[in-house]
């Protein structure tokens, strides 16, 4: 007969802090999710200002996923692949925009769109307190979270294929392109979907930076906001369920994919 394993005390202290954690996580969701009817979340989720809202957070969201992985590819690669002078330096630098508190990123974005330099882009495009704002106000924050993304993916990925490229006379460029991209399609995809969740729920910077405009540049969490400050509970609470909801689902097609983020 095999011997009987005894589960440590240990580890049954770390499970109960586990469980005690995600039990309060789904405690908050319950409640959440039992405080209206559904016949209210529907009604409120199909008013004009809501679908517009949607969209809205949809296209945005969409716009600054994409541009924050056309910069955390090349980014990311660069941090895995290559030291240089003051690499530490620029590691710690990208991280800023996660450590910052989001309405300091929000007032950064407004002063340097005041200054000359900001002033010249906001000639050719508008940004301040318009939809393009929203957008560039998600990507801020979002491109670091894609960029810590890739480069956890490039650093998982082995150096070799791309040296054996190189040696059979492919440029860095080539090797880079027809080597390693391919082979990091799964985290490409990871790190957009994390930047796109990451743009669904921000909050600070657009309030700051965009504005709360209704039907105009107002998305998802501003409603929750709008909704929340003249009393309108059960409208902030069917936003808040249908932002849940969205959440959920990205967060499934990450880890669908096996990348870890």
């Amino acid at each position: 007969m095999s011997p009987v394993h005894r589960v440590s005390p240990f580890w049954i202290v770390l499970g109960l802090v586990a469980a005690g954690y995600l039990g309060f996580w789904f405690a908050m969701l319950a409640a959440t999710a039992t405080y209206t009817s559904p016949g209210e979340v529907m009604e409120v989720l199909l008013s004009r200002e809501i679908r517009y809202a949607t969209l809205l957070s949809l296209v945005t969201c969409t716009a600054s996923a994409l541009l924050s992985a056309a910069v955390a590819v090349p980014v990311g690669y660069l941090m895995s692949r290559r030291r240089f002078p003051g690499h530490a330096l620029v590691d710690a630098a990208l991280d800023i925009p996660i450590v910052l508190p989001p309405m300091v990123v929000g007032i950064c974005l407004l002063i340097f769109f005041q200054t000359r330099a900001g002033g010249l882009i906001e000639q050719a495009i508008p940004l301040t307190y318009t939809v393009g704002g929203v957008i560039v106000a998600q990507f801020v924050i979002a491109a670091a979270f894609a960029i810590r993304t890739m480069r956890n993916v490039f650093d998982h990925l082995s150096p070799r294929p791309e040296q054996v490229a190189l040696t059979l006379g492919a440029t860095p460029a080539q090797a880079f392109r027809h080597v390693t991209l391919p082979a990091a399609r799964g985290g490409i995809f990871a790190a957009a979907s994390v930047a796109w969740a990451r743009s669904l729920g921000e909050f600070g910077p657009i309030l700051v930076f965009a504005g709360a405009t209704r039907m105009k540049t107002e998305v998802l969490p501003t409603s929750v906001w709008l909704a929340w400050s003249v009393g309108e509970l059960e409208q902030g609470v069917a936003v808040s369920l249908l932002m849940i909801a969205i959440s959920m689902i990205v967060l499934v097609a990450v880890k669908m994919t096996g990348e870890r983020v």
